[in-house]
């Protein structure tokens, strides 16, 4: 359910853009009437409505300049007024619609349109930008606290007994008390690949295979670690 709030100096005005907003109201819902933009710069922000419905000329401050005020904002714009000459400005803005009053009901319909559309959208980025940030990160839990790592610094993971031990760029060590095996499903990814019985390693830091058995890795940190023959198949595969 969107909300929305409305910033009319005139209340008459107000009142009959909310009796229209009605159409929506499985989609959207009104969650407050402004007609003094002074008292609306607060009441809003706390509000946190998907949409502000502004009115420009209001005595006082229009609403660019309460917009200017409010300074940041996270909701979108449909300006709705009886003048036709601000459309430019409300472009410069990103607004969703510039509606001339009296409201249209066929042009509001799109707006609300528009509407859902830019807010699905800008949702979906968050939740991309999010769900990235956390793919990159690795949260490890020691004695000490927990570390919180970008996976593009992790150079290997060698087992030791019930603990692993993660080798970061630049020698840092840090010890978690949890199998090697939980850590290779969290890292199932393009990047790491088991290579033995006791280590993960980052494809990325590898220099250098050398053949043999099993065969012998050289990583970029300069050590050498060895590959088991049941995985070099698997191995090679990754990195050719």
């Amino acid at each position: 359910m969107l909300k929305a709030a409305i910033l009319d100096d005139e209340i008459k005005g107000s009142k009959l853009l909310s009796q229209k907003l009605g159409f929506f109201e499985d989609e959207l819902q009104v969650v407050g009437i402004f007609n003094q933009p002074a008292k609306a710069l607060n009441a809003i922000l706390e509000l946190k409505p998907d949409v502000l419905f502004l009115d420009v000329e209001m005595p006082e401050i229009n609403g660019f300049q309460f917009l200017e005020r409010l300074g940041s904002f996270d909701f979108e714009v449909i300006f709705t007024t009886a003048y036709d000459s601000y459309t430019l400005e409300a472009l410069r803005l990103s607004a969703v619609d510039y509606l001339l009053k009296p409201v249209d009901e066929e042009e509001l319909k799109t707006a609300v349109t528009r509407l859902r559309k830019r807010v699905a959208e800008k949702s979906n980025y968050k939740s991309l930008k999010k769900e990235k940030i956390n793919s990159n990160r690795l949260a490890l839990t020691t004695a000490e606290g927990i570390y919180i790592v970008d996976k593009t610094l992790i150079i290997r993971i060698e087992a030791m007994s019930n603990y692993s031990v993660f080798i970061l760029a630049g020698s840092k060590k840090i010890v978690v008390s949890k199998t090697l095996k939980e850590f290779e499903s969290i890292l199932d990814d393009e990047f790491f690949t088991r290579i033995s019985r006791s280590m993960i390693i980052n494809l990325t830091y590898v220099v250098k295979y050398r053949k043999g058995d099993g065969g012998t890795l050289e990583l970029s940190d300069g050590s050498e670690v060895e590959v088991s023959a049941q995985r070099k198949e698997a191995l090679l595969q990754k990195l050719f």
